[in-house]
């Protein structure tokens, strides 16, 4: 199969011209004319996972492996080493960033992962009305997303409504209306700030937050993929974190 047949797929759920001005979405390596064998989705990146593609392959991430200008590629960067690994194997890469985040990831987290159904969506931010206590709120969400340890902010005991935007959205807080927002990557100044406008919060991670990815988009593409019989094959970044509790690592 061409590259072109599942990038004109991909824009057609999910146009890549919707992506926000400061973002890298698309068709970062590779070109459209490129005969592709196998197709991988990941949320991002690493050497390991790089190591374990097949040659002439596709691989789907969410955050775009090329952000800002490349001046020089001496392979001593991040960037710059998995690019060569890639451009090695023959290996296409595709990313889909803020323009998925405005279409289905942030619903798909909210829905599929959370279990909560949403009331309203403005771009990035979708709220949902849960009337819950904020401790009860903090235990379903960590056990939702799988963490065992939760940073949070808790401005009142009874939460009626939450705002929550996928992997980083704190500079977003200006459009939150709700009682809560949950989001990832809260920093002390940001938990500072909400707490002086009485917003409480609970920090999803970017990484646990934006996971789901994979599974998104394999959802979206199986039938066509069957059909050409090509399967995308889900992998994981890992998460550069670990959490320790007490020097114990508990994630």
């Amino acid at each position: 199969m061409r590259l072109k047949e599942i990038y004109e797929l991909l824009n057609t759920l999910s146009p890549f011209e919707i992506q926000e001005k400061w973002d890298n979405a698309g068709l970062l390596v590779g070109t459209l004319d490129d005969e592709i064998k196998n197709v991988y989705l990941s949320i991002d990146l690493d050497l390991e996972l790089v190591s374990t593609f097949e040659e002439n392959s596709l691989v789907i991430t969410h955050h775009p492996l090329i952000f800002s200008g490349l001046k020089k590629v001496n392979y001593n960067t991040y960037s710059t080493k998995l690019l060569r690994e890639l451009i090695k194997k023959n290996i296409s890469l595709i990313s889909m960033h803020t323009n998925i985040d405005k279409t289905h990831l942030n619903k798909y987290f909210i829905e599929n992962i959370l279990g909560f159904n949403i009331t309203n969506t403005q771009e990035f931010i979708s709220t949902c009305e849960v009337n819950m206590n904020f401790n009860d709120l903090v235990k379903h969400i960590s056990s939702k997303v799988g963490l065992k340890t939760t940073k949070a902010v808790r401005c009142s005991d009874f939460i009626k409504t939450i705002a929550i935007v996928t992997g980083s959205g704190m500079s977003l807080i200006d459009e939150v209306k709700t009682d809560c927002f949950l989001t990832g990557d809260i920093k002390y100044h940001d938990a500072m700030e909400a707490k002086a406008r009485g917003l409480s919060l609970i920090d999803i991670r970017h990484y646990e937050s934006e996971r789901c990815f994979a599974p998104l988009i394999e959802g979206l593409l199986s039938e066509y993929l069957k059909k050409n019989k090509l399967k995308a094959i889900i992998t994981a970044s890992k998460n550069p974190f670990e959490f320790f509790i007490e020097g114990e690592t508990v994630e």
